[in-house]
């Protein structure tokens, strides 16, 4: 590891001091090092850049908290560089690295020790009269759903072609295992082990009582077609980029090829994540 990118969250206050110290730390370690400004941007032009510079790179270290996790991993999936993510937000699932902890864990990672977690995200084609008029990937998932809250959006939904029928719901929110603790279950879904490969389709507010989620293979599919409503509709991918949607679009959403790489990112701590910031118990505590 010779290179490496440092993406600092503007919006925390403790981030400019650490990127400080990091950086310092690296350059002893002979690791160059540069830098990005991440202040919540999530265009094509902001990821553009961060492409650029990661393409140069190792691997990137993130200052900041889940979002700044999730906007470094779309393009270091595809470049097939490591996420090293230093949490300075206040939930941290997918940001694991305490910023008390982060030298030792830094170290462990330039030795070869550190654990490496490969996430799947789901990419997002929307076809406009048969043309492709738009593509993005996402960590955790993708939405769609009206512009307006609350309101009914009429979606057909098909998975390899076998039509799943119409939906009628606030919306439906395709995610990814590693999504599957975030807005999806918040929405009623179920939670799945981030190791498994997984498309995981949670309605949100449905006008049914039958419509429950559904968990497909990575081999296939899914087909969403927006039919004619009276609402503004659009889809988000990791809540960081905003596309609108129009009647008759098409949004194809399958597995993306290459998978996002998470350090200091295990097994275990996922399950202690899961107890200690989710909550989670298999029974009543006392």
């Amino acid at each position: 590891m010779k290179s490496c990118l440092l993406i600092v969250n503007t919006f925390k206050k403790e981030a400019r001091a650490l990127a400080t110290s990091i950086g310092s730390f690296l350059k002893e370690q002979q690791v160059s090092v540069s830098e990005y400004a991440y202040d919540g941007t999530a265009d094509y032009v902001a990821e553009g850049k961060v492409k650029t510079l990661a393409s140069h790179s190792d691997f990137v270290v993130t200052l900041g908290g889940d979002g700044t996790v999730l906007f470094a991993s779309r393009e270091c999936a595809e470049l097939g560089i490591p996420v090293f993510p230093v949490n300075l937000g206040e939930f941290g699932f997918l940001a694991g690295v305490s910023q008390n902890a982060w030298k030792d864990e830094l170290l462990r990672f330039l030795d070869g020790k550190s654990p490496v977690s490969e996430r799947s995200l789901v990419a997002c084609e929307v076809l406009r009269g048969g043309k492709t008029v738009f593509k993005t990937t996402a960590l955790n998932d993708v939405v769609i759903s009206s512009i307006a809250a609350s309101r009914l959006v009429n979606m057909e939904v098909a998975f390899n072609h076998a039509l799943l029928g119409p939906f009628k719901a606030n919306g439906i929110i395709v995610s990814t295992a590693t999504g599957s603790t975030a807005y999806s279950a918040a929405a009623g879904g179920p939670i799945i082990d981030p190791s498994l490969d997984a498309l995981l389709l949670t309605p949100i507010s449905s006008f049914s009582l039958s419509a429950r989620p559904l968990l497909f293979s990575p081999q296939g599919e899914l087909a969403i077609t927006m039919l004619p409503s009276r609402i503004q509709t659009g889809l988000s991918a990791d809540g960081q980029i905003d596309f609108a949607l129009e009647a008759e679009d098409v949004i194809i959403l399958r597995t993306a090829e290459k998978k996002a790489q998470l350090v200091a990112s295990s097994q275990v701590q996922f399950y202690s994540a899961l107890r200690s910031k989710l909550n989670w118990a298999g029974g009543p505590r006392a």
